[in-house]
């Protein structure tokens, strides 16, 4: 099942009341079944991916009148999450960018499927715009897979994650590299370089319906990224070094996880403008600026486009009349 949260297109966006519901395919129509805002949406999404996982032929009966596909504006599946946990679990791509440091590859990270801790606030869906973040000029996509958990519990094994995750998206993770650059040579980040937006869809995929093999294996589906319609990025999920189910065990280990978290996979080999210029160089694929449009789309989960604009958020200034404490000698 292909789960929606929606609203009217034709409807203004402030106060506008999101919607909970299914995409019928052959129909091009999409059946409202709960309201979709704030925790009762996200609750609403879950229960429903959990019904159609357990009856993958499930068909609920609709909350109000099915629209158009075409008359919807589609939100993120998923906002507001418990935490968010984004993965570094392609080989390529952690190679590649460590290449580009002068390093090698961690043998640790054969033996620690490592992640870090990423905005849940700044989740935002299908055609929402995005803007580089002040004092960046290199505003990068990143094209990922995430996941989220419909239930919770610690000290996982591998067995609990066909249980536990309810469905899959597209993730793309928006990241500003100056700034990111800047700030993990203070052994520090990401922090701002990645705080300012996770773009979400276009719609949450059950897992029975896209890993119907479980998930200690990763199933094989096409990756591709456009800029301005224009192919950059082509992998394939099935490239993972670290299983969902594996992840899914270290995140849980000694720590409480939560029905709603946020799981990404990192970003797939070739699947960001960094690791892209290093080999084809920025001549060929330039960092993005207000005017292009993205599209991350992944086989079985569809199509997130994203239109990027000019930022309007004031930098950061340090404040220039307090008065600093004596420096360490």
């Amino acid at each position: 099942m292909k789960i929606v949260r929606f609203a009217p297109a034709a409807a203004p966006s402030p106060g506008t009341r999101a919607q909970v519901g299914y995409l019928d395919l052959d129909s091009a129509l999409v059946v409202p079944v709960a309201a979709g805002e704030g925790a009762a949406g996200l609750a609403a999404v879950l229960d429903l991916a959990a019904a159609a996982n357990a009856d993958p032929d499930l068909r609920p009966a609709p909350a109000g009148d099915p629209l158009p596909l075409g008359d919807v504006r589609l939100l993120a599946p998923v906002v507001d999450p418990p935490s968010f946990r984004d993965f570094y679990a392609f080989e390529q791509h952690v190679a590649t960018a460590r290449k580009r440091r002068g390093v090698e590859m961690h043998p640790d990270w054969y033996n620690l499927p490592v992640f870090y801790f990423s905005n849940p606030h700044a989740i935002i869906g299908p055609g929402d715009p995005v803007a580089a973040p002040p004092r960046s000029l290199e505003l990068d996509y990143e094209l990922e897979v995430a996941c989220v958990l419909g239930g919770g519990g610690r000290n996982l094994g591998l067995h609990d994650a066909d249980r536990l995750v309810a469905g899959f998206m597209v993730m793309n993770d928006w990241s500003a590299r100056d700034v990111q650059r800047r700030e993990m040579q203070q052994s520090m980040g990401p922090v701002k370089g990645k705080d300012f937006a996770t773009t979400l869809g276009p719609w949450l995929v059950t897992t029975s319906e896209f890993a119907p093999g479980g998930l200690r294996e990763v199933p094989s589906a096409a990756m591709t990224a456009r800029v301005n319609g224009v192919e950059y990025s082509r992998a394939d999920l099935d490239t993972l070094w670290w299983s969902f189910a594996e992840m899914l065990v270290y995140a849980s280990e000694a720590a409480e996880l939560r029905r709603g978290d946020l799981i990404g996979t990192g970003t797939c080999g070739t699947g960001c403008i960094l690791e892209l210029s290093i080999v084809g160089g920025l001549d060929k694929y330039p960092y993005l600026v207000p005017g292009d449009e993205v599209e991350l789309e992944v086989e079985g989960l569809g199509v997130l486009t994203s239109p990027i604009v000019a930022g309007d958020a004031p930098a950061f200034q340090p404040d220039p009349d307090r008065v600093r404490p004596r420096t360490a000698t």
